[in-house]
């Protein structure tokens, strides 16, 4: 076969998978979080997004993230235990902030890569070492990096440093995640959380880290519902047991 006809087949396989890669980053809206740890997915200009947290002890967490410009987001957070349920509402201490930060957008060769603040932990507050359950990530970077594998794929990556540390442990922290479509409706969400900064004497890890695996379900562009399953180790002195949530998200332009 002649080379020019070679080379011109080899070019044109390349602008395929250039497609497929292209198209697989142009995912609309694209995810801020996996379950409890957070992608480089950010919200662009004139947009926001609500999101409803429902776990064990009738705990309800609210959210609401707003794209300040294509780079920059803001997004508040409160909620409490017993919200669901009789009796008094356990009310966490403060509101969560956040603030994220698109240091690079993705293309074919780099990772998206966003730098962020996020005081919002998961669960209980724990007054007597003012911590959550689930630390708050603190400051993070994370990278994400999209693909068109037997429909899309996302790979996540991390480090925060959390200041909820009056247990004791105030090690740096990584995380990794996945997102895998199954169809055009439905994606299996994935999250390993190394706990780090949670595997000392007085911390509730016992030195497992947090996996996390979900099931997330979108009825349109702009709403979807995940049903996750959470600290599948067991990762928690004296608490043999995995625990389960429900999240709501909707998202729209002002």
């Amino acid at each position: 076969m002649d080379k020019k006809i070679i080379s011109g087949l080899f070019f044109f396989l390349l602008l395929v998978i250039v497609s497929m890669v292209c198209t697989a980053q142009e995912q609309f809206p694209p995810p801020r979080m996996l379950i409890d740890t957070p992608t480089a997915g950010i919200l662009t200009r004139g947009s926001y997004d609500v999101t409803l947290r429902l776990y064990p002890q009738g705990g309800v967490i609210a959210s609401v993230g707003i794209g300040l410009s294509s780079r920059l987001l803001l997004g508040l957070s409160y909620g409490g235990e017993n919200v669901i349920g009789e009796g008094k509402v356990n009310w966490n201490p403060d509101p969560g902030v956040q603030l994220r930060y698109r240091l690079i957008d993705e293309n074919i060769a780099l990772p998206a890569i966003v730098l962020g603040f996020d005081s919002q932990g998961y669960g209980a507050y724990i007054d007597s070492t003012k911590r959550y359950t689930v630390k708050s990530r603190g400051f993070f970077a994370v990278a994400s990096k999209n693909y068109v594998f037997l429909g899309d794929l996302s790979l996540h990556g991390g480090i925060n440093y959390s200041l909820e540390k009056s247990d004791g442990d105030s090690d740096p922290n990584l995380f990794v995640g996945i997102i895998k479509s199954l169809n055009p409706d439905l994606a299996l969400v994935a999250e390993y959380d190394f706990a780090l900064n949670d595997n000392e004497d007085n911390a509730l890890g016992s030195g497992k880290g947090y996996l996390n695996a979900g099931l997330r379900w979108t009825f349109a562009q702009q709403l979807y519902i995940e049903i996750s399953l959470k600290n599948i180790l067991q990762n928690k002195h004296n608490i043999p047991y995995s625990n389960r949530e429900i999240k709501i998200n909707y998202y729209e332009h002002f």
